[in-house]
């Protein structure tokens, strides 16, 4: 089945149940549920979070079942007038994985970041994660850079 068969939306305050549903999908397709269900946030939380600037979900959904789902989030400059998107998460459910889906998620998250004024859309993929590695080396520049953890006490 082809992407076109998809449909890709981003999602807005009142779609808290899909918003659940791409969180469920991003736990089974990265294999950590107890992340991702573990301790669910509340409906108000999603709404705020779903309605606010500075996060943007976007799910590729088949006869209302998310399928595939990108949440990323603005980040505002200060030294211009510009922001730059991050993509958090991105994954596609495994069995409708290869037709598109990925990619169509991030055109339309093109799409957002212009409308937004956004200069620059990125991501960070783990060594060896080559499916990944492979979608984003098709779709923009390569950087190679080091990520560090600092931790909260």
């Amino acid at each position: 089945m082809a992407a076109e068969s998809f449909t890709i939306r981003m999602l807005g305050p009142d779609d808290v149940a899909l918003m659940e549903g791409m969180s469920a999908m991003f736990g089974e397709a990265f294999n950590e549920p107890e992340t991702y269900r573990g301790a669910r946030p509340s409906e108000a939380y999603l709404r705020r979070l779903l309605g606010g600037d500075a996060f943007i979900a976007v799910a590729a959904l088949q006869g209302g079942e998310v399928v595939g789902g990108l949440a990323a989030y603005e980040l505002r400059k200060f030294e211009q007038e510009r922001s730059e998107i991050y993509i958090y998460d991105l994954a596609v459910a495994a069995a409708y994985r290869r037709q598109g889906i990925a990619t169509a998620l991030i055109k339309q998250l093109k799409v957002i970041a212009g409308a937004r004024g956004a200069y620059v859309i990125y991501v960070q993929a783990d060594l060896g994660d080559a499916p990944a590695i492979e979608l984003y080396t098709k779709l923009g520049a390569r950087e190679d850079v080091l990520h560090f953890d600092i931790g909260v006490p």
